[in-house]
């Protein structure tokens, strides 16, 4: 057993309907405003904290003892925490692990977030449900709960935010020798879907998010996997334009998370915000193709609509919970898309199988 070695303040996470908890900040000092989630997964915090994904957002994780298993420097799922602060019901006080470098509180500490626990996790939980996600300010500093309400009603909202830009990768890189090379555009992707894609003997060229529909081309790609990613899919309107003309060179494509929802929009469907959003690793989602139910990993607070969809796209996932969007498929050219994170880190395995009906779709494009 290790002893948990940052010292714990007072803090608050006040959020900008009027209501604020009090508790016991760890990791660094400071103020951070956000957009205030929850995330359901029993554990893999390591992985929720660095997914992209999060950029934005403050995550409450619902699972009531946090830290114990402490952090290291293996399992990151990017080179930084994108998310901009943690809430917790209780913080271990020791953790314990043949893996573990530091503690959960070193680890935010290392990263600049400021985490709090000793909070009724469970009444934000509930809180969020009722009257959805909402804009919050978190601070071990000196401000009283008034001065942080007024933060949190003043912070940029996520409707209408695009923060692609500041996830992506810088420039384009290559990962990977396998037989068909693929375009992989980054909106905030994660380590374990560029480990899943390579494991599935695929070649990758990785593209910032700026990147436009030409410079992909040009290296006269086999398919295109659009990411993952953080914000609003409809403040997202050049990238839309690019993967119109992407579309329109009938490559195979996959897109999971935001660029699945990229790819609806460009397809001409619509997006929408979702109450309190979809984050954890227990999300049932239907194949309608197959009659499976399977467990998922997700994160996002944005969903397609499904009454938009046009008639060249077919439904082909639900979420059994709420009955959303979960995937489609195109009628005519290859191209589908799901909502969720099939690679699974953290979460089930359930969902790996479309990284190979990724596959089974560049195969038959090439054959026809």
């Amino acid at each position: 057993m290790t002893q948990l070695s940052t010292g714990l303040k007072r803090g608050i996470l006040a959020l900008e309907d009027g209501r604020y908890f009090s508790g016991l900040t760890f990791g660094a000092s400071g103020t951070s405003v956000g957009e205030l989630v929850f995330n359901t997964s029993m554990s893999g915090y390591q992985e929720v904290l660095t997914d992209p994904s999060y950029a934005g957002q403050i995550i409450t994780l619902t699972c009531p003892e946090i830290g114990n298993y402490g952090a290291n420097d293996e399992d990151l799922e990017s080179k930084k925490i994108y998310a901009r602060g943690l809430v917790v019901r209780h913080l271990s006080r020791t953790f314990s692990s043949w893996r573990a470098g530091y503690s959960l509180s070193d680890f935010l500490l290392k990263h600049n977030i400021v985490g709090i626990s000793s909070i009724d996790t469970r009444a934000i939980t509930v809180h969020i449900r009722e009257r959805g996600a909402m804009r919050c300010a978190l601070t071990s500093e000196d401000f009283t709960p008034a001065q942080l309400i007024e933060m949190a009603k003043t912070a940029a909202p996520m409707v209408g935010a695009d923060y692609t830009a500041e996830v992506t990768t810088n420039k384009p890189y290559h990962m990977g020798d396998g037989q068909y090379r693929i375009a992989v555009v980054d909106y905030g992707i994660k380590a374990n879907i560029l480990n899943q894609l390579v494991s599935h003997n695929l070649s990758l060229d990785v593209y910032p998010s700026f990147s436009t529909a030409a410079e992909i081309l040009a290296s006269r790609p086999d398919g295109i996997f659009l990411s993952n990613g953080p914000g609003d899919p409809a403040a997202c309107e050049k990238i839309i334009e690019e993967l119109k003309q992407l579309i329109s060179s009938r490559t195979p494509i996959f897109g999971i998370c935001l660029g699945h929802q990229l790819l609806s929009l460009a397809l001409g469907a619509k997006t929408y915000k979702l109450k309190f959003g979809h984050r954890g690793g227990n999300q049932p989602v239907k194949d309608l193709l197959t009659g499976k139910v399977e467990i998922t990993s997700q994160n996002h607070g944005f969903a397609v609509d499904e009454i938009s969809l046009p008639d060249s796209l077919a439904l082909t996932h639900i979420n059994l919970n709420d009955k959303s969007v979960e995937g489609f498929t195109h009628r005519a050219l290859p191209i589908f898309g799901v909502q969720y994170h099939p690679e699974s880190s953290p979460g089930p395995h359930d969902s790996r199988y479309l990284f190979q009906r990724f596959c089974d779709f560049i195969k038959a494009s090439q054959a026809a």
